[in-house]
């Protein structure tokens, strides 16, 4: 993927800014597995799965640090 579609981690708000790491989150699978049928197949699985939906809020919580230390933690 060579589109360019993150030109910054600066968000205006915190609910900005944890809607950006989800999107990190997501596009960090999609980098991962790019085929969507491969996806498609995974999902029930993962959907059910409670160690699979738990380390997927920790891939989120990890990018929201992220974010939110890229934003002073919106500190004005």
């Amino acid at each position: 993927m060579s589109d360019t579609w993150l030109p910054s981690l600066i968000t205006a708000t915190p609910q900005e800014g944890f809607e950006l790491a989800i999107t990190l989150s997501r596009r960090g699978v999609k980098y991962t597995q790019p085929d969507v049928e491969v996806l498609k197949e995974l999902r029930p699985h993962y959907a059910r799965s409670a160690d699979a939906l738990t380390a997927a809020s920790q891939v989120i919580a990890i990018n929201f640090q992220t974010v939110a230390a890229a934003n002073d933690y919106w500190r004005k």
